[in-house]
């Protein structure tokens, strides 16, 4: 779409264009916390959960994550997948741990901003039942095709959906995910018509492309990256401003004439009311964490940057999203339920 006109997006279908956020800061270290019984935290494993399977993002960054933690903290950190329903099945569960530090959740914090406004009937306040510890990272999706649809640029892909209202058809990562409300978005500001299709996570969207059940999708970065340098998929496009290191060969959707930017936040957080000891010993982990070459290499590996924050930095930016991701689920028109 070289030649196309730029298509004016409305200022609140905007909510998909990204805060940013200096993720330079540095705290002094603190005091490593004890519990009441005069025992220094950790005492025990770990549990990170995250909401989707493995394979895509989160599950990635949060295996990175907890690997380090065990190598700093001494104790055993495990990743614990609880796939389905938005993220909300996995949050729920934390939202009602024991907020003694040792449930965790790895969260894809820009569906936790969706998922405030989506779902009516949340068994959690999205914003205010979580202790929040740390961003993680940020990273783009990628938009890919399936090889026999045809669709080798988003140009092709809009005038096929076009030439076949209704046909067409996109996965995600299941309702209310950042890669729903990207398709969603899509559809809006292109006015095309096409079908959603959600999966229990980002693999089974990933494969559902491969396979050729869907035409299209917003994929995360590492999947999207594999899938496409195997050459089992068409790379279309990255959501962010500039193109990433990871496929420097890959336009952006303002290249190509779509005035949409997206970026997928993630962060560590944990029930209500844990010890504030507690969470400045995980924030201070995991500072140290996003330095270590290990992880350096998986975000760079992922077209990730790395995002750390203090909690009140992780809930001022929340909040925002929240407010703004409110305004694109109602534009795009996403209920859930």
């Amino acid at each position: 779409m070289g030649n196309s006109s730029t298509i004016a997006l409305p200022s609140a279908m905007k909510t998909i264009a990204t805060i940013s956020l200096a993720s330079s800061l540095l705290c002094a270290a603190v005091p490593h916390p004890t519990l009441a019984q005069g025992q220094a935290y950790p005492t025990k494993p770990i549990t990170i959960v995250t909401g989707f399977p493995p394979g895509g993002i989160s599950d990635v960054l949060a295996r990175a994550l907890s690997a380090r933690l065990s190598a700093q903290m001494g104790q055993s950190v495990i990743v614990e997948n609880r796939p389905g329903a938005g993220t909300t099945i996995a949050s729920a569960y934390v939202a009602k741990a024991v907020p003694d530090g040792y449930t965790l959740l790895f969260q894809d914090m820009t569906t936790h901003a969706i998922n405030a406004k989506a779902y009516k009937n949340l068994p959690f306040d999205a914003l205010n039942d979580f202790s929040l510890i740390s961003l993680v990272a940020s990273t783009p999706l990628m938009m890919v095709s399936s090889l026999g649809s045809g669709a080798n640029d988003v140009k092709s892909l809009v005038e096929l959906a076009r030439k076949n209202p209704g046909k067409v058809s996109y996965a995600s990562s299941g309702n209310g995910t950042i890669m729903h409300l990207a398709g969603e978005t899509f559809k809006q500001v292109m006015k095309i018509d096409s079908l959603h299709v959600p999966y229990k996570g980002g693999a089974p969207s990933v494969q559902a492309v491969v396979a050729g059940e869907v035409t299209y999708s917003f994929l995360s970065m590492p999947p999207g990256v594999a899938q496409a340098k195997a050459g089992k998929v068409n790379a279309l496009a990255v959501t962010t401003a500039k193109r990433v290191a990871a496929m420097p060969n890959v336009p952006t959707l303002k290249e190509q004439g779509v005035p949409v930017e997206i970026v997928l936040y993630s962060g560590l957080i944990g029930p209500k009311n844990m010890p504030p000891a507690v969470v400045a010993r995980l924030n201070e982990e995991v500072r140290k964490a996003l330095e270590s070459p290990e992880m350096k290499q998986t975000l760079a590996n992922a077209g990730a940057d790395a995002l750390a924050s203090s909690p009140e930095e992780f809930a001022r930016l929340l909040k925002a999203q929240a407010v703004e991701m409110a305004e694109a689920v109602q534009l795009a028109n996403v209920t859930l339920d």
